[in-house]
């Protein structure tokens, strides 16, 4: 007891092991005890602090398995998932080498004693399907690993790892999962012909054999028994490593089904378990993947059934929208980076760089963000102005995410589009549309409104941008989903022209240059199609210099246009239309031909999209794109096809880019972070 492997622990923690040891033999023999669980929750905060195994807790674990072992097997439920816990941690140092034979001799033991507790133990379902993942942990499998990553309630969600290149996918319950918990997967899993002889991995004898013997082939109800049958003979052969993880998964949700009370919502917590022997595709390299493998987060052994020679739809169907990338384009490179705190991190946990979280405003005023603007003035901070829900607009500096303004108050409801106006005489304007059709004009440097609200009604101002016009003017670009398109003045407030004439109602819409003071507006339709119109010429009939897109071209892709976007590279500006379905096609606006590869639909992509575009550094213009409510962001290189994959924790509502950051408007707030990596550490 006073071994110097015990450093990780102070004196404390020493004492407290031998009073537990001592309370556990007191349990033995008088067939009680109630002392000890609280001693031991004490004492387990000494061998793993927040997912750290101390390195004194090798040497203790022999001792209070060994003590343990001997207990009625209902009173010891909680210390075996401890300890399953324990054994998967992430951060676990190596065990020392004069302790490896009795620590491994204690897992064997451990795992004896933790099948024990799930044959006997009356306890809720979920905490059999806690401690089954245990007695798997213990005996050494890599499905143990899920006590980390198994929600409490598996409505809440899901977060699945690719295997092969760490991508992670969020599902919103089993429903993201075209699971249906009440229906038998198609098939059941598959075990190895031949495993190790189980004389050499359990020299003892396994645990398994009686586990599997109370196995029923009703207790999941009709259509289950293929599963069950594999459940049994998981347990016969005694959980070896080569077991498939969904195999393994099934004898969980078995022994929920058959231990745990009260059994009718065991059964169905089963069945739960059970659909999760499943399949998911990553929505980054696409390949496809048990369920069990994507919760068991890189799991041993794991091969992937199925991986698809092109990238396919959520809904299964063939890339919508976009030619196959070819070799060297499009897709030759998908680095995958994911937010872990206010860091941004590779797959390999190589940084990238901070994330910058907005400060809020006066508490509850500013909320959800809809509509971003950044507004970028010579030899001044560049601001970010945004609106949401609240009616009220903010000013930020994107340096360090500071309000510079009290809230502007200029809409009696919701906003919802935003845009800045760069105007001949070196003033930046801060332009929003509100939700009832009201247009409210800002000067940024004093927040103070230019004039009057205007309004455009009918329909709220669901997209604006500025508009060049050849006799030096910039006028402001207004579009609703009634179909009315308008241009205003914006010192005075003056509708001076009004494009659309078809009156198509309008989702999206974008200022592309086509000289110095001259830019076109290219909008895309409820119905998918896009427009095109020159503010140039008085008569909205008279296409001018524009060109419309290849209708053969959208026909071909089967491409309906949601969002439209300038994307300035180093030759020209292109247009850039993004589809529901992920998809994202590049356009030359002076032939409305097609530009190389787009960017096909990948899993999670689908949806309401959101595009944006940079140049960071004077390097290749980036176009980050990803959908409105979801999660994940593609930032691709049209000229270099390289695409990298970004997942956040916050729930996306629009996007904007500034300079070489990329400005995310959520649910929350508004944050930003870096386009390219950071020379600065972490």
């Amino acid at each position: 007891m006073d071994s110097p492997r015990w450093h990780g622990l102070d004196g404390v923690k020493v004492e407290e092991l031998r009073i537990l040891l001592e309370q556990l033999a007191s349990a033995a023999a008088t067939g009680g005890g109630e002392a000890w669980p609280r001693t031991w929750r004490d004492l387990s905060g000494g061998l793993m602090d927040d997912g750290v195994v101390r390195d004194g807790a090798y040497a203790a674990l022999p001792h209070l398995v060994e003590a343990a072992a001997v207990l009625p097997p209902e009173q010891t439920v909680d210390l075996w998932v401890d300890l399953g816990f324990l054994v998967t941690a992430d951060h676990r140092p190596p065990v020392p080498a004069d302790l490896e034979a009795g620590f491994g001799a204690a897992l064997r033991l451990a795992e004896r004693a933790a099948v024990r507790s799930l044959l006997a133990a009356g306890v809720p379902g979920q905490v059999c399907a806690q401690l089954a993942l245990s007695c798997v942990a213990l005996a050494g499998h890599h499905m143990g690993k899920v006590l980390w990553r198994f929600p409490d309630d598996l409505e809440r969600g899901l977060l699945l790892s690719c295997p092969a290149c760490g991508s992670d996918t969020e599902v919103s319950g089993l429903s993201g999962l075209s699971v249906d918990p009440a229906r038998p997967p198609s098939e059941a899993p598959q075990l190895p012909d031949s495993v190790p002889d189980l004389v050499h991995v359990r020299p003892e004898g396994h645990p398994w054999g009686e586990a599997g013997a109370v196995v029923r082939e009703d207790a999941l109800g009709e259509g289950w028994a293929p599963l069950l049958r594999v459940a049994r003979e998981v347990a016969v052969r005694g959980v070896p490593p080569e077991t498939p993880g969904q195999a393994v998964l099934c004898l969980v949700a078995g022994m929920v089904a058959v231990t745990g009370t009260p059994q009718r919502d065991a059964a169905e917590l089963a069945r739960r378990l059970m659909s999760l022997t499943g399949y998911f595709r990553c929505w980054d390299c696409e390949r496809t993947w048990t369920i069990a493998d994507g919760l068991a987060e890189h799991p041993d052994g794991a091969q992937s059934p199925h991986r698809p020679a092109r990238a396919l739809t959520d809904s299964d169907g063939p890339v919508a929208g976009a030619r196959p990338a070819a070799p060297g384009r499009t897709g030759r490179a998908a680095t995958r980076f994911r937010q872990d705190g206010n860091a941004v991190v590779a797959a390999d946990g190589t940084p990238w760089g901070r994330i910058s979280v907005f400060s809020d405003s006066v508490p509850g005023s500013s909320g959800g963000v809809d509509a971003l603007a950044v507004v970028s003035r010579p030899g001044r901070p560049t601001l970010v102005g945004g609106g949401g829900d609240k009616g009220v607009v903010c000013l930020w500096d994107v340096s360090d995410g500071r309000l510079v303004h009290d809230p502007l108050p200029g809409h009696p409801d919701a906003v919802r589009s935003m845009t800045t106006l760069p105007l001949p005489d070196g003033r930046v304007l801060l332009a929003s549309g509100g939700d009832s059709g009201t247009i409210a004009v800002w000067n940024p440097l004093t927040g103070q409104p230019v004039c009057e609200p205007a309004s455009d009604r009918p329909g709220g101002v669901t997209a604006m941008c500025a508009a060049l016009v050849p006799d030096g003017r910039t006028l402001l670009v207004t579009a609703t989903p009634k179909g009315a398109v308008r241009m205003w003045e914006p010192d005075s407030g003056e509708c001076v022209k009004h494009l659309n004439p078809y009156g198509s109602p309008i989702r999206s819409v974008t200022a592309v240059p086509v000289s110095a003071h001259h830019t076109l507006i290219v909008a895309s339709d409820t119905a998918g199609r896009v427009h095109v119109w020159d503010p140039a010429v008085d008569d909205p009939w008279d296409r001018g210099a524009a060109v419309p897109l290849s209708a053969r071209a959208l026909a071909g892709a089967d491409h309906r246009a949601a969002a439209v976007q300038a994307v300035p590279t180093s030759d020209r500006t292109m247009l850039a239309t993004a589809d529901d379905l992920g998809v994202v096609m590049l356009w030359d606006p002076a032939t409305g031909a097609p530009v190389g590869d787009g960017l096909p639909s990948a899993t999670g992509t689908a949806g309401p999209p959101l595009i944006t575009t940079a140049t960071p550094h004077g390097g290749p213009t980036v176009l980050v794109t990803g959908t409105r409510h979801g999660h994940r962001l593609r930032l691709w290189e049209p000229e270099t096809g390289l695409v990298r994959h970004l997942a956040l924790d916050v729930s996306l509502t629009c996007l904007a880019t500034a300079g070489t950051d990329l400005i995310v408007g959520h649910d929350r707030g508004v944050l930003s972070l870096p386009l390219a990596p950071r020379a600065t550490p972490l």
